[in-house]
């Protein structure tokens, strides 16, 4: 089992939960299983005939799974990334029958926390960041070839970082020097190239943020997931989304506000019903933050919000 040097506390968690289990005895999908906070809490919700299927890219997830949840025959999980929901649900005969998905979007904190994963410059660790170690390339490997225009675009971009141009340049000065292989390496270097940054938030903050999203793929696979989440539920089932990044919220909500609105391009004067604009989900619940309590206890949880909406068509 997870050492307890690195616990995750699962954000919303009671609030995710009672938005998604509508059938006791339904098929659901943990898209990001994390340490498991939210599977466990589906799991209590399910009766016996009910079924979990859980994703998660981390290895170390994975065997955390497994070993938490052996005897519960109600589950399994596959390793990949969440953007092959459909192939998943397709292996287990449900494509098209999903009751809900739960998307828990971000990094666990045992990801973050662990120095030998290198997301955090709060510890000195290998410069990685993927949270899939069998596949794809680190961000020390990506960094060693990236322009100064792509990573000043991905810095920009990914981290909404003002900075993001002297900083790439100062990257590709120093890798001149010598290879940028350690977390710590890397936080000083962006560091001495910012000018100014946030009161009690470290300098490398949204650098590091960008570059783990671009290791990660982390928004193109998330505009996959949600295509394919719509084709996996069945008609009546619910998608949950938490995301804590400004980029991964607006994805998500022009996802959800498209397919509420429907076919807009339909010609002006005409008059038309719904059936004919092809609406695919409506709207749930306006979005959920966490509550006072919850981010006094969890200040992770201060940039959370949830958003739920259900399939019609």
């Amino acid at each position: 089992m997870e050492s307890n040097n690195f616990k995750h506390v699962t954000v919303l968690l009671q609030e995710a939960v009672d938005a998604l289990v509508s059938d006791t005895a339904g098929f659901y999908v943990d898209g990001t299983f994390g340490r498991g906070g939210h599977s466990g809490k589906i799991l209590e919700a399910l009766g016996e005939q009910g079924q979990l299927m859980a994703i998660d890219k981390d290895l170390a997830a994975i065997d955390y799974a497994q070993q938490r949840f052996a005897n519960d025959a109600r589950f399994s999980i596959a390793h990949g990334s969440f953007a092959r929901i459909e192939e998943f649900a397709e292996t287990r005969e449900k494509h098209g029958k999903v009751t809900g998905i739960l998307l828990d979007l971000g990094v666990s904190s045992p990801q973050l926390d662990d120095p030998t994963r290198g997301f955090s410059f709060q510890n000195d660790g290998p410069l990685d960041m993927r949270m899939d170690t069998t596949s794809g390339e680190s961000a020390a490997a990506w960094l060693a070839y990236a322009t100064e225009k792509q990573i000043a675009d991905v810095l920009y971009t990914y981290g909404e970082e003002k900075f993001g141009r002297r900083m790439a340049r100062a990257v590709v000065a120093e890798r001149e020097k010598a290879p940028i292989e350690t977390t710590a390496r890397l936080a000083q270097i962006i560091k001495d190239a910012n000018p100014a940054w946030e009161k009690g938030k470290h300098p490398a903050t949204r650098a590091f943020q960008a570059i783990r999203i671009q290791v990660n793929q982390e928004l193109s696979d998330l505009e996959k997931c949600l295509d394919g989440a719509l084709e996996a539920l069945e008609v009546g089932g619910r998608l949950v989304v938490i995301s804590f990044h400004s980029l991964e919220d607006r994805i998500v909500k022009r996802f959800i506000r498209k397919h509420v609105k429907g076919d807009d391009h339909l010609p002006l004067g005409i008059p038309y019903t719904n059936d004919m604009l092809r609406c695919r989900l409506k709207d749930i619940s306006k979005k959920v933050k966490a509550s006072k309590a919850e981010v006094d206890e969890n200040p992770r949880s201060r940039s959370a919000v949830m958003r739920v909406t259900e399939k019609i068509a």
